[in-house]
């Protein structure tokens, strides 16, 4: 019985993806169409790598509202360096060490600071965002993107007709779900946010965990702003703007508590994936992009008034 309801979040928001898919179809036929499909997929990408990140925050009763930012200023540095002529697979490992290193400062503030997570990443959000408008003039980078193979092809190449942000997606998934739900500080990441007092008692690092949660949260956010800035072909200074709402939404959706400690990154792939198909199917639809951040926005809200019913029960 516990081991069914365990699945139950998953399964329950599973039901609610196909059902949504089903709907769209209704209305528009084209939806399924294997391009849109793939399509679909490619726009999930950069919701995903996020939320992937934030899963693990979230699980330990956190927030992250920095990565957005995160992603424009990573992103922004990384296309300046290929600008520059750094080669492209460092300026790549740079931009994600970067990341981490943004999500890194969040964790340690939170930590050592003993600051609110909203806080902190409220504030990193604004020194992040403010960073990348004084590095790029408020202008987008663009100098040698376009004429690298290796960068063009980490957003915009193809494996077996399959875009390769959406196979590297799944691959990041599998690391990450193997990390979270079958190792030791995988089971940290969940006693934390299950009790934090217990935690501390049993033993676990608490500052330790919370550093590398944060510090996984910043790289995904960067991964993301690669994945962005080569399909654009273009690092924008306005990149990434609410992105971390889409993200809180998938993995929220996703049966990951707000308050921390339940939740699976399984779910959290779902709940990309329901974002996905909203967005996708508003717009096949022919709903306006102002509509749309109204649904958008209500989804969001019944995704967390479902959480505190269940925390409540």
């Amino acid at each position: 019985m516990k081991q069914a309801m365990k699945y139950m979040s998953e399964l329950t928001t599973l039901i609610a993806l196909v059902g949504l898919m089903i709907v769209i179809t209704i209305i528009n036929p084209s939806f399924l169409t294997t391009n849109n499909l793939l399509n679909l997929l490619l726009q999930v990408t950069a919701n995903g790598f996020i939320a992937f990140g934030m899963t693990f925050v979230i699980l330990t009763g956190g927030i992250d509202l920095s990565v957005g930012s995160s992603l424009a200023l990573s992103s922004a540095l990384a296309a300046g360096l290929i600008g520059g002529g750094l080669p492209v697979p460092v300026a790549i490992v740079l931009a994600i060490c970067l990341g981490g290193l943004f999500g890194m400062l969040n964790g340690l503030l939170i930590a050592y600071g003993k600051l609110a997570p909203f806080i902190v990443t409220l504030a990193t959000m604004t020194i992040f965002r403010g960073a990348t408008l004084v590095y790029t003039n408020g202008n987008p980078v663009t100098k040698g993107l376009s004429d690298s193979f290796l960068f063009q092809f980490l957003g915009q190449g193809y494996i077996v007709g399959i875009p390769f942000p959406v196979i590297l997606m799944f691959l990041v998934f599998v690391i990450l779900a193997i990390l979270l739900h079958k190792t030791a500080f995988g089971k940290a990441v969940y006693a934390l946010g299950g009790n934090e007092k217990a935690a501390y008692i049993s033993g676990i690092k608490l500052n330790k965990v919370k550093i590398i949660i944060y510090t996984i949260s910043g790289m995904m956010a960067s991964l993301s702003g690669l994945i962005i800035t080569s399909r654009l072909s273009s690092a924008q200074p306005t990149a990434g703007a609410s992105y971390e709402m889409d993200a809180i939404a998938a993995v929220v959706l996703g049966g990951t508590s707000l308050s921390g400690g339940k939740g699976r990154i399984w779910g959290t792939l779902i709940g990309a994936l329901i974002i996905g198909v909203l967005n996708n199917g508003l717009n096949i639809i022919g709903v306006s992009a102002f509509w749309q951040q109204v649904v958008k926005g209500i989804v969001i809200l019944i995704a967390v008034l479902l959480d505190r019913f269940k925390v409540a029960k």
